[in-house]
């Protein structure tokens, strides 16, 4: 199942240690399967407000992400951004392609105790606690 990091950032300064960081941050991703699929734009905002770039980097699974975030190539360029911009980061699981909303309310209906990622379309792979 895929997962994503997301950094929503403000107060960027574009001073050298950024574009270090801009420049290298990719090659850190790599060796993690990880690639952009947001990067450092500005949100079409329909509702709410928000006033940050996002960014959103795709990993085939939250271990992946996580051991990205842990690798020494990326804990060397944490500092660059950290001191250069305001903001969080953050890792997510996504869900997996056959992920249905419908399945989700039907067993919410039956008063299952389950995890959203968990569900799928197909009612054979549904994985969930009852009460």
């Amino acid at each position: 199942m895929p997962a994503y990091a997301i950094g929503l950032l403000t107060d960027v300064d574009f001073n050298a240690e950024i574009i270090e960081y801009i420049s290298t941050i990719e090659s850190t991703m790599k060796p993690f399967d990880g690639r952009f699929i947001v990067h450092g734009t500005h949100a079409e905002v329909l509702e709410g407000t928000m006033n940050m770039d996002c960014i959103i980097i795709e990993f085939p699974s939250i271990d992946h992400a996580r051991r990205w975030y842990a690798s020494d190539a990326y804990g060397k360029l944490i500092p660059l951004r950290a001191r250069n911009s305001k903001g969080a980061i953050f890792l997510i699981d996504g869900v997996p392609a056959d992920y249905s909303a419908v399945a989700l309310v039907e067993k919410m209906a039956v008063g299952a105790t389950i995890h959203p990622a968990h569900v799928r379309s197909s009612p054979a792979v549904l994985e969930t606690t009852t009460h």
